[in-house]
């Protein structure tokens, strides 16, 4: 671009050009008469557009796009409406740490929080999405722009990842961007101080049963996690955000069962716990505080973490992958320790029993997953929504890698496995990607259906339907409650997904779900393929 025609630019085109020159190169989103300025931008090439059904969708893809290749999901979206919609995506990407940058139009400058009835006027709209941001900004003239653009991508870089709003009034989106504009360099992710590291090396280095807690923050950390296991005997208890991180496969691998009593007896009984950036919640655990019986080391890049109601023995501020080499590094220089014997034998027994402990109904979801999980390769992403066979899933479904089993954790929406499926499949397009989703929470976002087929992704989509609300049943009956509301008149699944065009199918036998995800692997397009749980 010349110096003219950069001099030229308005604002809008210009936020563009400095995304582009940030790296990124999937935006999804939907144009609206607020937001043109910023379609102008996207006429030059180099970022591609995709064209959501709804604000949520677009939300849900960035997510799952960022959960799937580590590099932040960008949505742009248009004042009033368009925020709100997107805000239920964005209150789950800071629940679960995802790096999203929204961008959105908002009123004239002149008339934020006049209340004169302007189109898509919000009393106050960034307020609002500050609630679910963990940065948030307005633009009050161009040059403020590339400031907070630059405080977006060093906060997805160097702290906790969570999502980033900027708002831009319409006509400040039309004034004249000026020169200058060019993306800064991000500050690193912090590294441990070196005496707590020695301080953890010690304590781990002198535990008879040690313990190894991976959540989301450490899905760059599988290496020096593996080594760090192996050296030390210990076993690997990955929360559900943390799956893969050390291949569920390993002998040292329990599986995401933290919220099973026998695996939080394992972790209470452990004489030292390295926690690696894990915000140890209710979800984690699914009890309101978990106690630990031996020594905490809590490794978190979140200052905050650090100092909750969760207190540790030593807490570590630092990314975990740099922490988990330097705590490694640590080990090794020192003479060999007695790393604890059998441990995999105590893991393997650890698994039969939780195996053994299984209901009719979680049977029935390990027989379903298998099949799944035998047809899948062992590189496939798994998208999921709020679905019961989902949360069997969480725990028996083995993942072999990180960011391979993408779940809305924290915040708990549904509606999330379709669109975050096809996010995922954008942002790592040379891995196999299918999305599971209940019958309730496909209506959700199931319009999504059209962008798979549009984009042309290869994505299977797995609708389980047991025709009801199963978890809202079973917590009602728990309570004493009446079920009431939780059985839905579901539509023809399969000929609604034919009528996005996609290929359709139901499966009825374990059998028959294993050739049809067979063969829809085979496709370049999208594949649906309805499970009817009642046939299983």
């Amino acid at each position: 671009m010349t110096g003219t025609e950069e001099a030229t630019r308005k604002t809008g085109e210009a936020a563009i050009g400095l995304l582009r020159d940030n790296g990124v190169d999937v935006i999804f989103g939907i144009p609206g008469v607020h937001t043109v300025e910023f379609y102008r931008g996207l006429t030059t090439g180099g970022i591609r557009h995709v064209l959501t059904r709804h604000e949520q969708g677009a939300g849900f893809m960035a997510d799952g796009y960022a959960r799937a290749s580590g590099r932040p999901g960008v949505c742009c979206v248009i004042s009033g409406p368009g925020v709100t919609n997107i805000m239920t995506p964005m209150g789950q990407a800071y629940s679960d740490s995802v790096p999203m940058l929204v961008l959105a139009s908002v009123i004239q400058s002149s008339d934020l929080g006049k209340g004169r009835g302007r189109l898509h006027e919000m009393t106050d709209q960034h307020a609002a999405a500050a609630t679910v941001a963990g940065f948030s900004g307005t633009v009050l003239s161009p040059g403020e722009l590339p400031d907070l653009m630059a405080r977006a991508f060093t906060l997805f870089q160097s702290a906790r990842p969570r999502p980033a709003y900027i708002e831009v009034p319409i006509d400040v989106l039309a004034l004249p961007a000026a020169e200058g504009w060019k993306a800064r360099p991000a500050a690193h992710a912090p590294a441990p101080d070196t005496g707590a590291v020695a301080e953890a090396a010690r304590r781990l280095s002198a535990a008879r049963h040690p313990v190894i807690l991976t959540g989301g923050g450490a899905v760059d950390a599988a290496e020096p996690v593996r080594k760090l296991a192996e050296t030390l005997g210990a076993m690997v208890v990955p929360t559900v955000a943390g799956k893969g991180v050390l291949p569920e496969d390993h002998p040292l691998c329990l599986g995401a069962f933290l919220p099973q009593e026998l695996a939080q007896e394992q972790v209470a009984a452990a004489d030292v716990v390295l926690a690696l950036g894990s915000e140890l919640a209710e979800t984690d655990f699914w009890q309101d505080r978990f106690r630990f019986g031996g020594d905490l080391i809590r490794v978190d890049i979140d200052p905050h973490e650090l100092s909750d109601e969760q207190p540790a023995t030593l807490a570590i501020l630092s990314d975990a992958a740099k922490a988990a080499e330097a705590i490694l590094a640590q080990l090794e220089a020192q003479a060999p320790g007695s790393a604890p014997n059998g441990v995999a034998g105590e893991v393997s027994a650890l698994q039969a029993k939780l195996r053994e402990a299984e209901g009719p109904e979680r049977q029935q979801h390990r027989r379903v997953l298998e099949v799944i999980r035998q047809a899948l390769p062992r590189d496939a992403i798994v998208a999921t929504d709020m679905t019961q066979i989902a949360y069997a899933g969480n725990e028996i479904f083995p993942v072999y890698q990180p960011r391979s089993w993408l779940h809305p954790v924290g915040f708990g929406t549904l509606g999330y496995a379709v669109p975050a499926a096809i996010g995922a499949r954008l942002g790592a397009p040379n891995r196999p990607v299918a999305a599971i989703v209940g019958d309730y929470g496909f209506l959700y976002t199931a319009p999504e259906l059209a962008v798979a087929v549009e984009q042309e992704l290869p994505v299977v989509f797995l609708l389980w339907n047991n025709e009801e609300l199963g978890a809202i049943r079973d917590s009602m009956e728990r309570n004493g409650i009446q079920p009431t509301a939780i059985t839905p008149r579901n539509p023809d699944f399969p000929a609604l997904a034919k009528a996005f065009g996609l290929p359709a199918q139901t499966a009825r036998s374990l059998a028959e779900l294993g050739d049809q995800i067979a063969e829809a692997l085979t496709r370049n397009g999208p594949s649906f393929i309805e499970i009817k749980a009642n046939e299983m």
